[in-house]
C-alpha cells in the first residue's frame, strides 16, 4: 500500500528500528567522510569534549535517513524534499549503540501552487536504548495526494 498525503495527519506517526551501530561502522564512516580525531582515534576521543570514541554527526544523520527510508518514505509517494530545517546533534552516538528512531508530523498542509501534493513536516528524534535523544531534525516532505483529492 502506497501512503499518500492523507496518511500523515499531524501527531505521532511512529518509532523505527532499532538499529545497531558498530565500531568498525563509526571508524568507516569517519576515514571517509569525517575525519576528526573523535570519530577515529579512541585515545584523542577520550581527551575531547565528548569524552570517548563518538560517531559523527554526519553518519547519525545518515543513519536517520535510512531509518526514516526503511520505515516509511520508501512506501509512501513521496516526490522528495526541499530541504531540511534543522538538524540538532544532542549526544554523542557511541559504538554498540541501539538506535531507535521517533517520528512525528508537526505539520500537514496542502500545496498552494501544487493541489496534487501535500507538504508534510517531519520531527524525527534518533535515541539509544536508554532513551537518550542523540539528535534531532525537522524537515518537509513532499507527497502525493490520493488519486482525486485535489
Amino acid at each position: 500500500m502506497t501512503l499518500t498525503f492523507e496518511d500523515f495527519p499531524p501527531g505521532r506517526f511512529g518509532t523505527f528500528g532499532p538499529r545497531h551501530v558498530t565500531r568498525d561502522e563509526i571508524l568507516a564512516f569517519a576515514a571517509e567522510f569525517d575525519p576528526q580525531p573523535m570519530h577515529l582515534d579512541e585515545a584523542a576521543a577520550a581527551k575531547s569534549m565528548l569524552r570517548g570514541l563518538s560517531g559523527s554527526g554526519w553518519h547519525l544523520c545518515s543513519l536517520m535517513m535510512r531509518m526514516m527510508a526503511d520505515g516509511f518514505i520508501t512506501r509512501a509517494a513521496s516526490l522528495g524534499s526541499p530541504g531540511v530545517d534543522e538538524v540538532r546533534w544532542l549526544s554523542p552516538l557511541r559504538p554498540g549503540d541501539d538506535l531507535t528512531l521517533d517520528v512525528d508530523v508537526l505539520e500537514a498542509r496542502v500545496s498552494k501552487s501544487r493541489p496534487e501534493l501535500g507538504i508534510v513536516k517531519f520531527k524525527c528524534t534518533a535515541r539509544n536504548a536508554a532513551g537518550q535523544a542523540l539528535a534531532e531534525m525537522t524537515s518537509p516532505i513532499l507527497i502525493k495526494r490520493r488519486e482525486g483529492a485535489a
